[in-house]
């Protein structure tokens, strides 16, 4: 459960799958549990993955996974990832069952139609409700009330009441307990404010640069508001930010239904001017930002990914912090901009990060199905009546010994104009036969098809494959592994075919 209505808790939840339970004769097992936990993905369904997972290593001790309804076992918004994980189980020879629903999950037709809407149904709700909470943060925004985050520093937050009187003052980590009460922004401590209107005078009327401010402050021994030594980055987030003006600005990025994070064009900003009390006066503000433009340089592309190149060539790795920290020069919003993510223009100058905080669980997923594959690919030869060795260190598929077949798991990734890229590469070291190139969905939740690959045919040893590629590579397209076993049966049969020749 996330927020949802008290009806879906987890504890009414646990009483209808008990009930459930005892009615059909089932002795529960074993409960996972995800309390307040959005159920739009799986990043953060640490008790279904982990379920999923035993499922998936044959450490499972249970027949039947009880299930309150379909909405419970995710909200996903591609109901194909819903159906795959509950394939997942089937696979396993574990059946889902979902307590609260009028329909028995029993593969009949009605069944699997009803239980696709369903899906759909669960997905829709969790669109439909972040279009109506963003209208109420939206309406919140316009009306001068702060919507989350810390206050920063040099301000605090303030709980209002509904008729606008002062109820406390908010600590870090606080929250208002009350719907209706309000939270605004109101000046902090004296010597913050000092600070504030320091680097702003130092900015404006001094000439010093944020690096210099920066060193003047550390040298005072003047901390920031989480008791940290000061940066050119976070003196720079302080010459830039309206709400030292008083203007209340929201919606300068944005992250939905737990998609990748955007940064909005100035036109879809949500903002209340002169919201709250201010620190700074506006024309020494707009100062600071003519300052800040005149300085700026309009980069080309390939003069943005040299700098980027020079800063890994003197450090040795990149980060935002590094990019910001650099004193004239582009910012690390000036790449996110351009190229999409900071990670886009790593890629484009050949660095990757340690970690690639939006591919982990993609990856661990892939990783998790790349056995169940390899399984799968051998008892389908096996079945009708080929002969395959598995290399246990490459995983390399030798069939009746005739020829040789690798498995890859290519993940989908979006292209800076929004369409997408399967990548494929192939192992040089192995070189096999046929290259089964396994892609995913846009989502990376679920198989979308599989592309036979001959060695004879791949000259390069990357190919990229788009969602459209033309009869020349999608007559190697297939919706499953079947030709993969037909090949291994037309193999058998020419091996008797020669046998039987030479008996002749």
């Amino acid at each position: 459960m996330s927020t949802d209505h008290q009806q879906y808790s987890t504890a009414n939840q646990s009483q209808a799958i008990r009930e459930y339970a005892a009615r059909h004769g089932f002795r529960i097992e074993k409960t996972y549990e995800d309390s307040g936990k959005s159920g739009l993905n799986l990043d953060d369904r640490d008790a279904l993955k982990r379920l999923i997972e035993e499922v998936q290593n044959g450490t499972a001790e249970f027949s039947t996974i009880l299930v309150y309804d379909v909405s419970r076992w995710g909200r996903f918004q591609d109901a194909d990832e819903s159906a795959y994980y509950e394939y997942i189980c089937k696979r396993a020879g574990i059946s889902v069952r979902y307590c609260a629903e009028q329909f028995e999950n029993d593969g009949s037709p009605v069944s699997t139609i009803v239980k696709g809407v369903k899906r759909a149904m669960a997905g829709e709700y969790s669109r439909e409700l972040s279009v109506k909470v963003f209208a109420g943060q939206r309406r919140l925004i316009e009306l001068g009330y702060r919507q989350g985050g810390p206050a920063g520093y040099g301000l605090r937050r303030q709980l209002i009441d509904v008729n606008g009187s002062v109820k406390a003052e908010l600590i870090r980590g606080e929250h208002k307990s009350i719907q209706t009460d309000r939270i605004v922004l109101v000046p902090g401590p004296d010597d913050e404010i000092d600070t504030i209107r320091f680097i702003y005078d130092a900015f404006v009327g001094q000439g010093k640069s944020e690096a210099e401010i920066a060193e003047r402050l550390n040298g005072k021994g003047i901390v920031t508001d989480l008791g940290r030594p000061w940066s050119r980055a976070l003196v720079h987030q302080i010459l830039i930010n309206e709400k030292y003006i008083g203007n209340n600005v929201w919606n300068k990025c944005s992250c939905k239904l737990k998609g990748r994070r955007i940064y909005n064009p100035p036109e879809r900003w949500v903002r209340h001017d002169q919201a709250f009390e201010p620190i700074v006066d506006e024309d020494r503000f707009r100062a600071a930002q003519h300052i800040i433009c005149e300085r700026c340089k309009r980069y080309s592309d390939e003069e943005l990914l040299d700098v980027l190149r020079g800063l890994l060539e003197q450090h040795g790795y990149l980060s935002g912090m590094i990019i910001d920290e650099l004193e004239c020069g582009p910012s690390s919003s000036a790449y996110r901009t351009r190229f999409g993510s900071l990670i886009r223009a790593y890629e484009l100058i050949g660095f990757t990060p340690d970690r690639d905080f939006r591919y982990i669980e993609i990856n661990r997923a892939l990783r998790r199905m790349y056995p169940d594959l390899i399984m799968i690919a051998i008892r389908g030869i096996q079945e009708i009546g080929g002969l395959v060795r598995q290399d246990l260190f490459t995983d390399l598929l030798t069939v009746n010994d005739e020829f040789t077949a690798s498995l890859c798991l290519v993940r989908a990734q979006e292209t800076m104009a929004g369409s997408f890229r399967w990548k494929v590469r192939f192992d040089a070291g192995l070189r096999p036969d046929i290259t089964v190139a396994i892609r995913m969905n846009q989502m990376n939740s679920a198989i979308l098809d599989y592309y036979l690959l001959p060695r004879f045919e791949m000259e390069s040893a990357r190919l990229a494959l788009a969602e459209n590629n033309g009869i020349a590579l999608d007559a190697y397209r297939f919706d499953s592994l079947d030709m993969l076993f037909e090949l291994a049966a037309r193999s058998q049969l020419m091996e008797v075919s020669h046998e039987l020749g030479s008996i002749h």
